[in-house]
């Protein structure tokens, strides 16, 4: 008998219904030579430290740091659960072989693992790694089962993550709540990825708080109702200094150069148009997808994470814990099946029918795949099933993403304009000097809308009518033909302005600084080189959010995230660069993933985080100041429920 192990009864249905397996059993289905099973999620766990040693249970800086000489693992103390592992025990036992059919990824290798072990199963296993729940992924998969042995370094990394935390989170929680606590029964959690994390918004916060505004003062003018604004220097333009067009630092300059201006003609220097064309907007990643949702509906990462989860597991998209926004060159065949299956699209990809479907470099790229693809639609007619509102606006961002692809790139023209105003000034000794002041206006035009029309089809409704890719920027706008030499009264004027600080973290620009360590950055191909010193998984980032907002060290005003005084607290009494720097977190997750790769020692890398736990306990140990971190105040629902 085959015994198949899936990570939830839904899937394990789905599953069994395509082996044969269809009597039902208390635990698992059989049928056709095959027994599907299931866990609920994580069934084991690693050991709490006092399963290690009775002097671990209480907390105490005289027992720290905790270091198992191995670590082992443990069933979570839950009734159910301990239910379904004895059938899974029993069944793994009697079995010829075994199908890990596992969430395809670090997170689903590391609970299936972790049950096997823990279940003493001996007989061979295969691994199913399917990245969509059709019928046809899940048949494709079976008849391609992989040697469990090609994906364990898959689960050494899940392994090392997990053992990471443990003695980071164990060690360092206790510590800190020991050594700065204000309240006895405070609890001031650490964690690996969870404290550079709050320490971003911190830092933001601090930026926020010392900042002083500097004044200054913006020249521009009207001519022919189109606004020209001061032009540049060279040595500006090429620095692209944000914000800094026609800025003037005295008020005294602007007044004398506006004095200068006003009653005196405009004339056009040039006029230059330069044809362009822009690509359609990359395909979905996790993150990139719970940015999107974020800026569009004001979904948390999290939200986004269980709709996308769910509509994977309603078969309507693709596996969504990844992290590339590439296709692997295999799934060029079968996207023209993909699109007709999106049936309420039908006007979209109709025009793609008949013709060779584009295949651009920047969607196919094989060497940018790993385990999985970005996040696509199955091909599963969205019409046909069952999704709930919110999952039908997630559906609508990927399913128009996968057919913008394959249209043609948008073509514009940008225009740009420059003018003068002559300008006269007296020196000393009455030598009159002439100069110019010079202007720059720029416009764009769209000539093709190209895969703009799949994001415009459709849209009547205020929230969905603003695309990202429908509209870029104050420069999308038409310009008058202007002609070289033209001449003609203008309108100046002077703004007194203030220099902003910067903007709050949001959910959407908080996770795009966990993706690349805290630095900003705009351009995809520099995002995606960070990506691997990026600190979290796509997958546990949502969860590591919602985790800062449980400790209250975080709350939302609007879509801000601001950090609370227990937040500020923690982060400032931490000294230590390897808890709370984004930048050496990304180095750790690198490792990581070079230990998937192959390419590091997961015992080197144990290792190094036993050492970095045992520097950090040392220099806690030896702070003499009396400093604390005030107590947090529950979060205002919880203080209603009590209330």
């Amino acid at each position: 008998m085959i015994v198949c192990i899936a990570e939830k009864p839904s899937v394990a249905r789905d599953i069994a219904r395509i082996l044969g397996a269809t009597t039902s059993h208390d635990g698992y289905m059989e049928g056709n030579g095959y027994q599907v099973t299931w866990t609920y999620g994580h069934l084991c766990t690693l050991k709490e430290p006092n399963d290690y040693s009775p002097w671990w249970k209480s907390w105490s800086l005289d027992t720290l740091p905790m270091i198992p000489e191995r670590f082992g693992i443990k069933l979570i103390d839950n009734e159910g659960y301990a239910k379904q592992f004895n059938t899974i025990q029993r069944l793994m036992q009697a079995a010829d072989g075994i199908v890990n059919c596992g969430d395809a990824g670090q997170e689903g290798e590391l609970i299936q693992r972790w049950v096997m072990q823990k279940a003493k199963a001996s007989c061979p296993v295969k691994r199913l790694w399917i990245s969509s729940m059709t019928d046809e992924a899940i048949r494709e998969g079976f008849a391609n089962l992989k040697p469990q042995d090609d994906y364990q370094s898959l689960y050494e990394a899940g392994l090392c993550r997990a053992i990471g935390d443990w003695l980071l989170g164990m060690n360092a929680t206790r510590l800190y709540t020991l050594k700065y606590r204000q309240a006895q029964r405070q609890v001031l959690s650490i964690g690996r990825v969870q404290t550079p994390t709050l320490a971003m918004i911190v830092n933001r916060q601090l930026e926020i708080q010392h900042f002083k505004p500097e004044q200054y003062w913006v020249l521009s003018t009207i001519y022919r109702d189109t606004l020209f604004t001061l032009k540049q220097s060279e040595k500006e333009d090429e620095e692209g200094a944000k914000g800094s067009k026609g800025r003037i630092t005295s008020e005294e300059e602007g007044r004398r150069a506006f004095e200068m201006i006003k009653d005196r003609e405009f004339e056009v220097t040039s006029v230059t148009k330069k044809a362009g064309s822009e690509a359609p907007p990359r395909l979905f990643d996790l993150t990139s997808l719970q940015v999107e949702c974020n800026k569009k509906f004001s979904f948390s990462a999290d939200e986004t994470l269980r709709y996308i989860q769910s509509l994977y597991e309603k078969k309507f998209t693709t596996y969504p814990r990844v992290d590339t926004t590439f296709l692997s060159d295999d799934i060029y065949p079968k996207c023209p099946s993909i699109l007709q299956g999106l049936v309420p699209y039908t006007p979209l990809i109709q025009p793609l029918m008949g013709t060779k479907l584009k295949k651009s470099k920047k969607v196919f790229d094989s060497s940018k795949v790993t385990d999985h693809h970005a996040i696509i639609p199955t091909g599963v007619n969205p019409a046909n099933g069952d999704m709930t509102l919110n999952e039908k606006k997630v559906f609508d961002l990927i399913a128009r993403r996968f057919i913008a692809v394959f249209y043609p790139d948008c073509k514009f023209s940008t225009t740009t304009v420059t003018g003068k105003v002559d300008t006269e000034t007296v020196e000393t000794g009455g030598k009159t000097k002439k100069s110019k002041i010079e202007f720059k206006a720029t416009g764009k035009q769209i000539l093709e809308q190209g895969w703009r029309d799949v994001f415009a089809w459709g849209r009547t409704t205020r929230d969905t009518v603003q695309d990202d890719e429908d509209k870029k920027g104050d420069e999308e706008k038409m310009l008058p033909d202007f002609q070289k030499g033209e001449r003609g009264p203008h309108t100046p004027t002077l703004t007194e302005k203030w220099t902003q600080p910067p903007k709050p973290y949001t959910e959407a620009t908080l996770l795009r600084a966990m993706e690349t360590a805290g630095k900003s950055v705009t351009d995809e191909e520099l995002r995606d080189a960070l990506k691997e010193n990026g600190i979290g998984r796509p997958s546990t980032r949502a969860a590591i959010i919602e985790t800062l907002f449980k400790r209250n060290y975080i709350r939302k005003e609007r879509k801000s995230l601001i950090a609370t005084p227990t937040g500020m607290d923690l982060i400032g009494i931490i000294h230590e660069d390897l808890l709370k720097s984004a930048e050496l977190t990304g180095q750790w997750e690198k490792k990581l993933r070079e230990i998937e790769s192959h390419q590091y020692d997961p015992k080197q890398f144990i290792w190094e985080l036993k050492q970095m736990v045992w520097q950090i306990v040392q220099e806690v140990k030896a702070d003499t100041t009396n400093r604390r971190v005030s107590a947090a105040e529950p979060p205002a629902e919880q203080r209603k429920q009590k209330s």
